[in-house]
């Protein structure tokens, strides 16, 4: 490990955690007004600040990274989710774009084993994904005219269905905003399962590469216990006088 990447770990072990909790703490403010219906202006308010507050706190931890890297061209390209999590525009279904760093840091945490990787990735991602697909369609559907999606369960079944691309057809979204809520979900499945594919034949390879030094190992093995056999037989035999010429 160079300098380089030791400072940007240093910063990262620290701030991990806090931004955690900051992308949880907007997580809960962006579904509380849309899973409590009734709720006073006071939360929207509220909600507000946590948007903007957590923005500025990705914002400042992507800045302090970069400055810490000097290689900084190739520090934006490893980081492509943080990036994207700082300069998506303020739209409100955009917004959720911040919960991706919940999978980033997570993942920094789990070390470097790739299945360990793989499954917070493909764990985390499918969790949120579903979760704030969700909360995505049911803020654009429920009083949109002609929707058949109006409540939580309703949302969570359209995007277990849509996230699967099994495409049962019983409910769908009607407004555009809906309708790219359920794109944006159809590729992200697509994507998760050719995670999993990848990550499962690389373990079937893993496997087969560990059988094969294992019986490489074992005839090494039985070819030199053979080879010491063969020569207390040449010492017996020369003992008695007996050559093998």
């Amino acid at each position: 490990m160079n300098d380089d990447e030791a400072r940007v770990q240093r910063w990262e072990a620290w701030a991990d955690w806090p931004l955690t909790g900051i992308a949880l703490l907007f997580l809960v403010a962006y579904a509380v007004p849309i899973l409590g219906t009734h709720l006073s202006g006071r939360w929207d308010h509220f909600y507000d600040v946590v948007t903007w507050a957590s923005w500025a706190a990705f914002a400042a931890d992507y800045l302090v990274r970069l400055s810490l890297a000097r290689r900084r061209v190739a520090f934006v390209r490893r980081n492509v989710i943080d990036l994207v999590v700082v300069v998506v525009p303020m739209l409100r279904p955009l917004r959720l774009l911040r919960v991706l760093a919940l999978v980033n840091i997570l993942s920094r945490r789990t070390g470097t084993s790739l299945r360990g990787r793989v499954g917070v990735y493909v764990t985390g991602s499918m969790v949120l994904l579903l979760f704030v697909g969700s909360l995505a369609v049911l803020d654009a559907e429920r009083d949109a005219a002609g929707s058949n999606i109006h409540s939580f369960g309703e949302a969570l079944w359209w995007s277990l269905v849509t996230v699967s691309t099994v495409g049962y057809g019983d409910f769908y979204p009607v407004t555009t905003t809906g309708r790219l809520v359920g794109a944006g979900m159809m590729i992200a499945g697509i994507a998760l399962l050719g995670v999993v594919t990848a990550s499962v034949a690389t373990w079937f390879i893993d496997k087969v590469r560990e059988v094969d030094s294992q019986a490489s190992t074992a005839t090494r093995q039985d070819i030199a216990e053979l080879g010491a056999k063969i020569d207390e037989l040449h010492a017996l035999l020369d003992q008695h006088g007996i050559t093998t010429k």
